[in-house]
């Protein structure tokens, strides 16, 4: 009997370890996954950047947004068929 309650005793204490140790493993997989994700972000941003450092990049990029230079006028063109 006595072997018994060791036996259960020595299960039990292992119970809460093991519980904690997969949690953190999951917990890890978890992490790794976001690491992942902002590492195929980081890279993009790394693209992005490369291609706003060349010559009038900026300046393309500026009139995509609707910009204009000072000395320039706009004109919203409206009426135009769709998908055109």
């Amino acid at each position: 009997m006595a072997l018994l309650f060791v036996a259960v005793l020595m299960l039990y204490l292992y119970i809460n370890p093991l519980r904690t140790y997969i949690s953190t493993w999951q917990e890890a997989e978890t992490k790794r996954g976001e690491v992942a994700a902002m590492q195929r972000e980081h890279r993009a941003l790394l693209v992005r950047q490369r291609a706003l450092e060349a010559p009038g990049a900026v300046e393309t990029e500026a009139r995509r947004l609707g910009m204009v230079r000072k000395d320039e006028r706009a004109y919203v063109v409206r009426g135009l068929p769709q998908g055109r």
